[in-house]
């Protein structure tokens, strides 16, 4: 089975990031605070976002859990801010409204809830990237108004700007002006969502390189590797790249430390093989992991290999994600463009030896898969990763076959619909209804699953497969199994009488739970 080397982020990433922050829904102050959220729509949020240099919008549906969670955070938050020098204003669309849906096309919305912040009346668009309580949002939003970046005069204020919370970016100049400090300041405009910008005259101040040398210098700062890096090219192409590489962990670790979270999206969306280590934390033996998966990426620097190491307390998701057991720990897992590749319960002296077998072509791929089940003969056939080959794409049989989740619950609402169809076309040896759980078993390439449930027509004569984007009743989905199996002597006829005669559900608005369970996407 062939796997993508660029995990699906609307897939993934953000079961961790939204889980890790406390959000606490407080009934009393959302009703004191109702009114400190704007609501903006299609008729004024031009006109609204126009008049303010800096504002946040949620995009939001009225039905999505998360975003009834992000609500009263959001509103404490836009409370402080309003009253703050300057004030920040906090706004909200109901992007599943159809009246909005130019809007929600627009800033590219494909999940909820999304934050986005926009400057300059709307010319410059970022995505929020920080946490979803109350005083997070003010403390990161804080940063975000006002100068990308921050002058330091002494050496308490570089300390107090200096931690080991975060990537820094100081430029020393010998003056604020020229080609350097300008390229400087426009990258730090760029990328200051994700990165803190500091300038000085005065290199001496730093708490680490050389205190000498008079600039222009980009001087990176980090809580890891080799703590600090010096750039000298101030092309703003180069600057983007020396933060983006120097700024990067060459391991990554994936724990409590919220620090570490931001790294995660590009971990997860660079076009490279992940080697993802598990274990406790905890152990003893967590140290000497640490050094063999520092000591394995630099050996293995020219394989295109993207490092991490995972708490399994803080990244519990991530190892279910994967349908990992906590008895294999501690657990290598490389996810490549052949396949998966695991080994459980190993040992520290193992992981480079077996990283090389794995680079030689000599290892097995892993598919996550359910059992075969030993009786399948309800309507609606049970599909796993091991049996899909047999019952779908080489049954020669035209099959429809759904994507779910257990936790779903639109899939809940289809299910009793997709059971009528299954009883209708039982009779019919050309046709298959069936359904595969998504979050259990590995599903092949050939289709795109970035939500459930996901419904797919596979024609008996191989053919393309065929997503369905239809209304979710019986009749609609008989409709188009018709329209597009493969035709058979008396098959049309015989599908098209039972039709006549069955009951067909309510239309159904097509909505979906992503497959990550701390969003929802419509």
């Amino acid at each position: 089975m062939e796997v993508p080397l660029v995990l699906p982020f609307a897939t993934f990433i953000v079961i961790f990031l939204l889980s890790s922050g406390a959000i606490t829904a407080e009934g009393e102050a959302t009703a004191v605070l109702e009114e400190a959220v704007l609501t903006l729509d299609a008729g004024n949020f031009s006109e609204v976002v126009a008049k303010h240099e800096f504002i946040v919008v949620e995009f939001y549906a009225p039905w999505c859990g998360h975003c009834k969670e992000l609500a009263p955070e959001y509103e404490k938050a836009a409370s402080v801010l309003r009253k703050g020098a300057p004030p920040v204003v906090l706004a909200k669309v109901d992007a599943y409204d159809e009246s909005n849906k130019e809007l929600k096309d627009k800033y590219k919305v494909n999940a909820y809830p999304a934050i986005k912040i926009i400057r300059n009346g709307g010319s410059d668009v970022s995505t929020y990237g920080g946490p979803r309580d109350a005083d997070g949002i003010v403390e990161y939003l804080k940063k975000q108004v006002g100068p990308a970046s921050l002058e330091l005069r002494s050496a308490g204020d570089a300390d107090r700007s200096i931690d080991d919370k975060g990537v820094v970016l100081v430029g020393v100049f010998p003056e604020f002006a020229g080609m350097e400090y300008e390229n400087f300041m426009a990258v730090a405009g760029k990328m200051r969502t994700d990165y803190d910008f500091f300038h000085t005259f005065d290199a001496s101040i730093l708490p680490r390189g050389d205190k000498a040398i008079k600039g222009p210098l980009l001087r990176l700062f980090k809580p890891f590797d080799e703590l600090f890096v010096d750039s000298q090219d101030f092309d703003k192409d180069a600057i983007k790249k020396f933060i983006e590489v120097s700024g990067f962990p060459t391991v990554l670790l994936f724990d409590a430390n919220p620090t570490n979270h931001k790294f995660l999206e590009r971990y997860y969306t660079t076009p490279s093989a992940k080697a993802m280590l598990f274990l406790h934390f905890s152990d003893d033996i967590v140290e000497s992991f640490k050094s063999e998966m520092h000591e394995a990426a630099r050996q293995l620097s020219g394989n295109n290999i993207s490092f991490l190491i995972g708490d399994v307390s803080a990244a519990d998701r991530a190892f279910q994600y994967f349908g990992l057991k906590e008895s294999d720990l501690p657990l290598l897992l490389v996810i490549a463009s052949t396949g998966k590749y695991l080994n459980p319960t190993m040992e520290p002296d193992q992981l480079i030896p077996w990283m090389k077998q794995y680079i030689y072509g000599n290892l097995t791929p892993y598919v996550k898969s359910e059992p075969i089940p030993k009786v399948n003969d309800q309507p609606v056939k049970v599909v796993v990763a091991d049996n899909i080959d047999d019952v779908v794409f080489n049954s020669g049989k035209n099959v429809l076959l759904e994507f779910y989740a257990p936790w779903c619950g639109h899939c809940r609402k289809l299910a009793p619909i997709l059971e009528e169809v299954a009883v209708l076309f039982q009779d019919d040896e050309d046709v298959v209804i069936a359904k595969m759980d998504g979050t259990a078993n590995d599903i092949p390439s050939d289709f795109e699953v970035e939500g459930y449930p996901n419904l797919y027509f596979i024609p008996s004569n191989g053919g393309d497969l065929l997503s369905y984007e239809g209304d979710r009743t019986a009749q609609e989905i008989i409709n188009f199994i018709n329209k597009n199996r493969e035709p058979k002597a008396g098959a049309s006829a015989a599908v098209e009488e039972v039709t006549q005669t069955s009951a067909v559900g309510e239309e159904d608005t097509p909505e979906l739970c992503t497959t990550r369970s701390t969003d929802c996407i419509g």
